[in-house]
């Protein structure tokens, strides 16, 4: 074996140097008659016909990303759509990539993104008249321990519901599908039919023939050298060959997205990671097949493996500390001749790889090599690409940071037209949303979680998955080192808050399963904490808004689907989408006479800003919105002996009487001005105490002190998910305004619902569900589940589902599949355990009848 590894690198070294070639010059195999084909079709959009003064969208970035919008906003009926590229289409990661194709993804939203890729591919020819070297001989995810076949049935559990065909195979099948593996020790495959790979360039190419036949523009060798905004909300887009006014502009300029946001001020959160695949000569033994191999991922190995026409193809994963970053195109920027080139490889790097590739597929040891790629694609901090308008400016979207941007082009092009084109996205997709990040994504953060995401592509995807690279940020709250120590910590938007604490005799630490893991038994005491005593929460991730001047309360009439609460008053509302989709859900509380605190989750901060800022705009509101999130902390505090707590630190009266639900008032609290309102996300009796971040800890201690003999504790955010989840928390407002999405929420009324978001128990063992699970009924999918947890109050595994309106009733059974296995579950009442104010009500209305 040694003898063998060393010939394979003095091969690999003395092929580099002829396999390397013209710069600028794909090292991929296409044929002459393919490449005359593209080259004949890229030569009708260089420059000296019509230059364009103005357009409705300027696309900036002819990867696969770019040329898909511009198709797919042409074929929409945009008119006026341009794309610019600074030198010639696919120069930057599209022309190197591997081009891998799969329906599968980890996520829920981001199949539908591969879907939707894959059926274009497969129609692309024959609408465009250019090939595109799509193979489909399917993929398999290689299993060859237990833990990895968990993965696979807990994947399937999220499959089933899925338009996307998926199956949990067995080695016979396997073999099969891959005669050339060692099937020693493999156990088991998760295979997806209709995925394979295609010609990169050939595909961008066909894009750009659709695009143009559509009506697009396409200009080669046009840098845009300056971004001016405009008073109305357009861009000057400026080029050495002129400056084109536009509507909006988009961001698909791959690893130059850093210096295009630049222009504009922004430090979007990317990098270039170094990537390296290999590509065989022919082999006998593939020669020799009858048919294409499916595509394999080696997830213990950390590497993909796909027939290259007689050959194979190969590319790894490097573990973290080997994986190399372009870090200085960070920090200098992308060198200016850079486009079609490609970086120096680095063979040790990889033959960890090498060798257990080699050991699964035996054929690989006496292969010569033809090709080497080494070359950028680009990485965000959690491996998910940016997609749609930015906060902060009006107009500029992005479409950039894709890992894998062969397979989600064709279905970000079409995610992003729809958009665009209907004011509304299609289906959520807030996990790709820019605004995800902010000022707290700095550099050495970037590259910490760049390492991590590239050395962790192939580790088990468990739920609850945490990652801790370049973690604490600079966003942290003002209790963050009195706890960071006394639990485990989850990491949201940036920030570090408690999910569970530790007791003697804890086994702590971040141990995910698939399974109940370390946390169940802490979690439940820290439910019995808030249901029968008092426990303290830090909320401070929280998006925090201040809202106020003459036009505030028409501004929020017309954004919300409620009724504004009055002054020293909070309600749960919701923004709603043109369709009349739920866009956010918001807690307002009106502070004084046109003064309003908005509160909305640690995710959706910037997401939900950037929506009001829009409407601001295209409304001409006379409104002032301050962004308070890292300016004020907040601690909840909840149970039957919060009151008596607070109480022992203010003057203020906090009974019933004197501190109704759903209202506000300023206190002082150990000497601190508070802001405090009376809700609580736990169902029970509470507060969220809002205060400077400075007088946060002041304000923790005074409480846990002012507690002891009430028996307060910490408890953190997977209590407060499972005990809202057993209150079945839910809340929509009444319809006063014309608010975005009125109409056609009164439309789906009229039309009446065909299934319903059900409350439902699950008779599970040692396992719960947590949503995205499959429902069956008599052997058929018939719906899914959108959250669940368990309940330590009823003992038992809850969940919401959304379910056929003729299986929507009380008493109904189903089944859930978790892990493989299919669990008896029955529709029940909700909520289940009812809230504090509600057993109040209930116990005064009894109280008054007897």
């Amino acid at each position: 074996m040694a003898r063998i590894l060393n010939l394979i690198r003095v091969q690999l070294r003395r092929d580099l140097a002829s396999c390397r070639g013209v710069a600028g010059q794909p090292l991929r195999t296409i044929s002459c008659t393919s490449r005359k084909q593209a080259e004949e079709s890229d030569a009708s959009s260089v420059l000296g016909k019509r230059w364009k003064d103005t357009a409705e969208t300027v696309i900036i970035g002819g990867g696969c990303v770019g040329v898909s919008l511009a198709y797919h906003l042409a074929k929409a009926g945009m008119k006026d759509v341009v794309l610019l590229e600074k030198t010639e289409l696919t120069a930057g990661s599209t022309w190197h990539a591997a081009g891998l194709t799969t329906y599968y993804h980890p996520g829920i939203n981001l199949k539908k993104i591969h879907h939707d890729s894959i059926k274009l591919y497969e129609t692309l020819e024959a609408e465009t008249g250019q090939a595109v070297g799509l193979h489909q001989p399917g993929s398999i995810r290689i299993a060859s321990t237990p833990i990895r076949v968990d993965e696979m049935k807990y994947q399937m559990t999220r499959t089933h519901w899925h338009v996307t065909e998926q199956y949990l195979i067995g080695p016979e099948k396997i073999q099969e599908l891959f005669p050339l593996l060692n099937m020693d020790k493999v156990l088991a495959g998760l295979y997806t039919p209709g995925d394979g790979h295609i010609d990169p360039y050939s595909l961008t190419m066909a894009l750009a023939a659709g695009a143009r036949m559509y009506g697009a523009q396409i200009y080669n060798n046009a840098p845009v050298t300056s971004l001016k905004p405009t008073s109305d909300g357009k861009w000057d887009v400026q080029t050495s060959h002129g400056t084109i006014r536009a509507n909006r502009i988009v961001n698909t300029a791959g690893f130059w997205a850093r210096e295009v946001g630049k222009m504009i001020g922004f430090e979007h959160p990317t990098i270039p990671v170094h990537h390296q695949y290999i590509v065989t000569a022919t082999i006998p033994e593939v020669k020799a097949l009858k048919k294409e191999l499916a595509v394999i991922r080696d997830l213990e190995g950390s590497y993909y493996l796909r027939q290259e026409r007689d050959g194979l193809l190969f590319g790894p994963y490097e573990k973290m500390e080997k994986m190399v970053l372009q870090d200085s195109w960070v920090r200098d920027g992308v060198p200016p001749g850079f486009g079609k080139e490609l970086f120096e490889s680095d063979l040790d790097r990889i033959m960890e790889h090498v060798e257990k590739a080699m050991e699964m597929v035996p054929v690989l040891k006496k292969a010569d090599i033809i090709n080497i790629v080494s070359g950028p694609i680009t990485y965000t901090p959690d491996l998910l690409p940016m997609v749609g308008p930015h906060c902060g400016v009006r107009n500029y979207w992005t479409a950039i940071g894709f890992g894998y941007g062969i397979i989600h082009a064709g279905g970000i092009g079409k995610f992003l037209s729809e958009w665009i084109t209907n004011g509304e996205p299609p289906y959520d997709l807030i996990e790709c949303d820019p605004n995800r990040y902010g000022k707290w994504t700095d550099v050495p953060f970037i590259c910490a979680k760049a390492r991590e995401s590239y050395g962790f592509n192939n580790v088990v995807g468990y739920p609850k998955e945490e990652r801790f690279a370049g973690r604490p940020t600079c966003r942290t709250s003002g209790v963050y080192e009195l706890l960071k120590d006394k639990g485990s910590m989850g990491f949201h938007a940036g920030w570090e808050q408690p999910h569970w604490f530790y007791k003697p005799g804890d086994d702590i630490g971040y141990k995910p399963s698939f399974q109940r893991t370390n946390w169940f038994g802490p979690v439940g005491r820290e439910c019995k904490l808030v249901m029968e005593k008092v426990g303290v929460i830090d909320l401070t991730p929280f998006g925090k808004f201040i809202v106020k001047g003459k036009d505030s309360h028409k501004l929020l009439d017309r954004l919300f689907a409620n009724t504004m609460p009055k002054v020293g008053m909070t309600n749960i509302s919701h923004m709603l989408t043109p369709s009349g989709k739920v866009y956010a859900e918001v807690t307002i509380t009106q502070l004084a006479p046109g003064r309003f605190l908005l509160v909305t989750g640690s995710g959706s901060e910037l997401h939900d800003l950037r929506w009001i800022e829009t409407e601001v705009a295209q409304g001409g509101y006379d409104v002032d919105i301050t962004n308070v999130t890292e300016d004020i902390g907040v601690l909840g505090i909840a149970g039957p002996n919060s009151r008596k707590v607070l109480q022992k630190l203010t003057n203020e009266d906090m009974s019933e009487a004197g501190f109704k639900f759903l209202h506000c008032k300023s206190i002082q609290l150990a000497g601190k001005p508070v802001r405090a309102i009376r809700i609580s996300y736990t169902g029970e009796l509470g507060w969220e105490l809002y205060t400077d971040q400075k007088d946060l800890a002041a304000v923790y201690l005074a409480m846990m002190e002012a507690g002891k003999d009430e028996g307060i504790d910490n408890f953190g955010t997977y209590a407060m998910a499972s005990l809202r989840l057993e209150k079945g928390f839910r809340g929509w407002g009444a319809e006063p305004a014309d608010f975005i999405g009125k109409a056609a929420l009164q439309e789906i009324k009229a039309k009446g619902l065909n299934r319903k978001l059900s409350y439902i128990a699950v008779n599970t063992d040692d396992i719960d569900p947590e949503g995205n699970e499959t429902v069956w009924y008599n052997d058929k999918v018939v719906g899914n589940t959108t959250s669940g947890a368990y309940s330590y109050s009823s003992q038992q595994s809850l969940a919401f589902a959304y379910l056929p309106l003729e299986l929507s009733t009380l008493g109904q059974k189903v089944e859930v599949e978790l892990l493989g296995k299919k669990y008896p579950a029955n529709v029940i009442q909700e909520p289940l355990i009812h809230t504090e104010p509600t057993r109040t009500r209930l116990q005064k209305k009894a109280q008054s009848k007897a």
